[in-house]
C-alpha cells in the first residue's frame, strides 16, 4: 500500500510545489512507484511536471466533483516515469461543491484508496492555504513534508501550520503526523538563514531533514522546460539534494 504525504506550507514562496515534483521524480530514480497530485488550482506542479494544464480533460476537478475515476484522470509522464493527477483554475469549483457536500473531506482520502495498490508513494501538492482541498489532502494523507525557508516569518508560518495539523488530527485524521521539514533555497552565505536553521533544529531536532536543498540555477530553470530538476540536470546540486531527501524519505516511511 502507498504511502502518502502532502507536501504543505501555508506561507507561499518557500519552495513547495518545486520540491512535491523533484521529491517526486527523485523517488522514482531510486524505483518506487509514485503517484503526484497537484491539489493547488494554480497548477504550477502539473506544468512543472511537462502537463499540459489547459488542455487537461479529466483532472483532479473533475474527479472530486464524480465526474471522472481517478484511472482516468491520471497522466504517465515518459520522461519521469511518474503518473502525474493534474489541476488547474477549474479547481476552485470543486472547492465550492465540496463546501456544500457531506463528508466532502474524505473524497480524495477514497480516490486514493483505489490506486494504493499501484504505487509506493502518493505525493499531494497542497495550496498555500487551509481551504476545503488542503483538507482532504491532510485528511488523505500518512504524513506532512513541511519546506521551510529559512528566512524571518518562516518560524511564525510553522506556528499556524502546527496548529492546523493538530485540527486535522482531533477531526478527520488522528494518524497525521509530521514526516519531516526541509530546508529549501539555502544560502549559507546568509547570517540570517543560518541562524532560523539553527532555531529549527533547536525546537525541531528529530523533525528536521538532514537534506538541505540550496538556491539553485538548474533548479529554477527546470519547471520552465517542463521537466523535474532530475530530468533536466541530473548533476546540478538542486537534483543531488532532492535525491538525497528522497533517500531520507524512503527511511523514515519504512517503504521496502
Amino acid at each position: 500500500m502507498a504511502i502518502t504525504l502532502s507536501i504543505a506550507n501555508q506561507k507561499g514562496g518557500v519552495g513547495k510545489t518545486t520540491t512535491a515534483v523533484n521529491l517526486s521524480a527523485a523517488l522514482k530514480a531510486i524505483k518506487k512507484r509514485v503517484l503526484l497530485i497537484d491539489i493547488d488550482p494554480q497548477g504550477n506542479a502539473t506544468m512543472g511536471c511537462g502537463v499540459d494544464k489547459y488542455t487537461l480533460e479529466d483532472s483532479i476537478c473533475e474527479l472530486l466533483l464524480d465526474e471522472c475515476s481517478i484511472q482516468k484522470a491520471i497522466i504517465h509522464v515518459d520522461e519521469s516515469g511518474i503518473d502525474v493527477l493534474g489541476s488547474n483554475t477549474d479547481l476552485i469549483a470543486a472547492e465550492v461543491a465540496l463546501l456544500r457536500g457531506e463528508n466532502s473531506e474524505f473524497k480524495l482520502k477514497k480516490a486514493i484508496e483505489s490506486v494504493a495498490s499501484d504505487y509506493d508513494y502518493v505525493i499531494i501538492d497542497c495550496p498555500p492555504s487551509l481551504n476545503m482541498l488542503t483538507i482532504n489532502a491532510f485528511t488523505a494523507s500518512d504524513g506532512i513534508i513541511i519546506p521551510m525557508q529559512c528566512e524571518y516569518y518562516a518560524l511564525e508560518g510553522l506556528s499556524a501550520l502546527m496548529q492546523t495539523i493538530e485540527k486535522i488530527k482531533e477531526t478527520t485524521n488522528p494518524e497525521l503526523e509530521i514526516t519531516g521539514l526541509v530546508r529549501t533555497m539555502y544560502d549559507t552565505r546568509n547570517n540570517l538563514s543560518n541562524e532560523v536553521s539553527l532555531q529549527l533544529q533547536q525546537y525541531f531536532s528529530h523533525k528536521v531533514f538532514k537534506t538541505i536543498v540550496p538556491r539553485n540555477v538548474k533548479l529554477a530553470e527546470a519547471p520552465s522546460f517542463g521537466q523535474d530538476a532530475i530530468s533536466y540536470a541530473r548533476s546540478s546540486k538542486g537534483a543531488i539534494s532532492y535525491i538525497s531527501l528522497a533517500s531520507e524519505v524512503l527511511r523514515k516511511t519504512s517503504v521496502n
